[in-house]
């Protein structure tokens, strides 16, 4: 074998327990299933590019989740559960500015059919106008409006 051997990573029986459950539970995400797998893989003592084949992943992220695995073992379960040290930190950017009450009021508004506007389709521009003058968004660009409308209407509700 090539290169340096992994971080060694030794979990507690509570560890364990927790991390078997989460992997077998139907309702949790993949993503984090696939995540608890690399770690009891790499409990056992397997090296990341053997977690990496037989899990169908990156070697990187078998590196990546196993430090930050140990990184977390430093604190308790009862501070942050498996789930929580498994999850995606969250990523930097600007907050949403519009709320996803607005985001429906905005697709319920598009729905109706225009009656104050001699028009027969609502355009990106006629949306946004209406909505800021109703007041259920104080400013939204034409662009964003259509942009949300078509995310809204591709996606169920």
């Amino acid at each position: 074998m090539r290169g340096p051997k992994p971080a060694v990573l030794a979990l507690s029986e509570r560890e364990r327990e927790a991390l078997e459950a989460l992997v077998r539970k139907h309702s949790m995400p993949q993503q984090i299933a696939q995540r608890g797998r690399m770690i009891l893989l790499a409990a056992e003592g397997k090296s990341n590019a053997q977690i990496a084949r037989e899990l169908g992943a990156c070697v990187d992220t078998v590196r990546s989740w196993r430090m930050r695995w140990l990184g977390w073992q430093k604190l308790s379960l009862d501070d942050f559960s498996v789930s929580e040290r498994l999850s995606d930190t969250p990523r930097p950017g600007r907050p949403p500015q519009i709320t996803t009450e607005q985001f429906c009021q905005l697709i319920a508004f598009a729905c109706e059919q225009p009656k104050e506007r001699p028009i027969t389709h609502w355009t990106g521009r006629e949306i946004a106008e209406e909505v800021m003058q109703r007041g259920i968004i104080k400013y939204i660009s034409p662009r964003h409006a259509s942009r949300l409308l078509k995310k809204g209407m591709s996606s169920p509700i």
